[in-house]
């Protein structure tokens, strides 16, 4: 179960709902700015790679 601390909720919540539910389909706890970034970065990187795997560019 993931958790987003009170303090980044403002944040957490201008994100667009996709994006919300693939943070917490993660099942990651949210506790300071950084851990959002990470999570962000993370999601990024995975939907580059998939992108390129569709595209056949290695």
């Amino acid at each position: 179960m993931s958790y987003v601390a009170p303090k980044l909720q403002h944040k957490f919540e201008t994100l667009s709902i996709d994006l919300k539910n693939a943070i917490l389909e993660r099942e990651v706890s949210l506790y300071e700015l950084t851990d959002l970034i990470q999570v962000l970065d993370e999601i990024i990187n995975e939907k580059e790679k998939e992108s390129l795997y569709q595209n056949k560019i290695f």
